[in-house]
């Protein structure tokens, strides 16, 4: 979802998460000014990271999780439980409160799997961030795996040669090939240790036909990665789930593995699960209930992965998707905000016209920096602005006709590199409302939170779109812009539309598409 904000965070329940470390029990009482904080709703968990930003590097204040079993509370129509909902909701009533003070852009929440499938996603969602006072970010399968990949590499050393990095969730599991921290092969397969257990051990049965049959159904979900992983190499195998700690920290105990995972250790361990006759059965000291509930699907897909890639020893990684969505967040207030590039690419890939995109970009940020105040627009407004008119006649590649929409559906359809859903959709809003009729329908799709906001991009992109419809045929002079609720004033130079009619003629027919949509546009020229 977009990253900016204008609530402040709701105050938060008593809740607690179950789990925490600390670097301090304060929270609240001192200033948050380096602070940025992560929270990852994930099918199985719902974790916490809050950081430090100390000379290029993160420091861990505070860590907190919990099993909220999300994916658990979904029926067979997709919907999730209202028993699941209160679940995540007493969780995150529980971070809530370590998070007061927060700037919006120092917070990143991003939700995955469990909510990727939820047919009431957005009931939770709203729900959800009524409590935290922060967006929710709906990530895709791949931008899931390579914040993965991000939060792993930044755990490793900075070597050459390629690794191999798998994470086993709840709903999902993430493979991805990078080298140093450039994810090279990104993949998400819906298959998890929560959805397994539904599967193959609902009533809490052990045998080995369904763990076979567990580990089968795995092997047959990565044939389709299986050959282009293959060709492209690694040189080492990480794994970053509560899955694979697990099973690191049994080997070890069991003396099955010196340090690691190996393929003789987890053999092993398979052959121990399935001598058991039930999940209750099986004695894992220090495991929570939920934990060993869920363990011997997650081992089964671990067995399965195994399988299918021939590997021999897997190391594990405390790096996550929480730190990943950490590190993105700083590059999003640096140089490196991923989304840059991506859009970049797309410019490329669509052969958009760059001079012509820049024209509306310059024009459009002009806009903005004279009515910001008077909008109260957040400084993430810019960034939003900033990529719709780059990519604003990106459905041209199509055709012209109607190629507004065409880009809309580009962008909202395409595999944009640290975009979420919503902030592709609200690209797509923009792209197909800066021109003809106002988006009205499509800004009311949008999260409450950002509808006044996309309102007033979405005018200051059509009237820089209006204003170069010559393409740099005409000169655009000063312009004086003044923003008023729901209202924009442009001032021109004395005399300037008796030299350019037709820009002034472009101006009155767009008067007229705002106000069908509430919104006021006043033409005048200085006194």
């Amino acid at each position: 979802m977009p990253d900016f904000n204008h609530q402040e965070p709701n105050q938060p329940g008593l809740d607690h998460a179950n789990s925490s470390q600390s670097e301090s029990s304060r929270t609240g009482a001192e200033p948050q000014d380096n602070r940025i904080a992560a929270i990852d709703l994930g099918s199985n968990s719902f974790h916490m990271i809050i950081a430090k930003q100390l000379q290029g590097e993160l420091r861990t204040v505070e860590k907190r999780g919990e099993k909220v079993q999300l994916a658990a509370g979904l029926n067979e129509r997709g919907y999730l439980s209202e028993e699941s909902m209160q679940r995540g909701l007493s969780c995150l009533r529980g971070f809530a409160k370590h998070l007061q003070g927060f700037k919006p852009e120092a917070v990143t929440v991003v939700a995955t799997n469990a909510l990727r499938v939820a047919r009431n996603r957005s009931e939770f969602i709203s729900r959800a961030e009524e409590i935290l006072g922060f967006q929710i970010e709906l990530i895709a399968g791949r931008e899931e795996a390579r914040l993965i990949y991000l939060g792993v590499s930044h755990t490793q050393a900075d070597d050459e040669g390629k690794r191999l990095v798998i994470d086993i969730g709840g709903g999902s599991t993430e493979l991805i090939i990078g080298e140093r921290f450039e994810s090279k092969a990104l993949e998400s397969l819906f298959m998890g240790c929560v959805s397994y257990t539904r599967q193959f051990f609902s009533d809490g049965e052990i045998s080995e036909l369904n763990f076979h049959r567990a580990v089968t159904r795995a092997r047959r979900e990565l044939l389709e990665i299986q050959q282009t992983y293959k060709k492209i190499g690694w040189n080492e195998v990480i794994g970053s789930s509560g899955t694979i700690r697990a099973t690191e920290k049994i080997l070890i105990s069991k003396g099955w593995s010196e340090q690691g995972i190996t393929r003789e250790g987890l053999n092993k361990l398979c052959q121990w699960l399935t001598s058991h006759k039930t999940i209750a059965d099986i004695e894992l000291p220090d495991f929570k209930p939920l934990r060993q509930q869920v363990f011997i699907a997650g081992v089964a897909i671990l067995k399965g992965i195994f399988d299918t890639f021939k590997i021999n020893i897997m190391h594990y990684s405390d790096g996550a998707l929480r730190e990943g969505a950490l590190w993105d967040l700083i590059g999003r207030s640096g140089h490196e905000d991923v989304r840059q590039r991506t859009v970049n690419a797309m410019q490329q890939r669509f052969h958009v016209n760059q001079e012509q995109a820049r024209r509306v970009k310059d024009c459009a940020l002009g806009l903005l920096d004279q009515v910001e105040k008077d909008w109260k627009l957040p400084s993430t407004a810019r960034k939003w602005l900033l990529w719709a008119a780059e990519l604003h006649e990106v459905g041209l590649s199509i055709t012209h006709h109607q190629f507004q929409k065409h880009g809309a559906y580009l962008v909202q359809h395409s595999d944009m590199a640290g975009f979420t859903r919503q902030g592709q959709e609200l690209l797509a809003v923009l792209l197909k409302g800066h021109r003809r009729k106002f988006p009205l329908s499509g800004i009311e799709s949008l999260s409450v939170m950002v509808r006044q906001q996309v309102r007033y991009i979405c005018l200051l992109l059509r009237l820089s779109a209006v204003l170069n419809h010559s393409r740099g045929a005409v000169k655009l002079p000063e312009i004086e812009c003044q923003g008023k609720s729901d209202a924009i004033t442009l001032i021109f130079p004395k005399g300037w539309f008796g030299q350019h009619p037709l820009t002034q003629d472009d101006l009155l027919v767009e008067a007229e598409y705002l106000k069908a949509a509430g919104l006021t546009l006043v033409v005048a020229e200085e006194a």
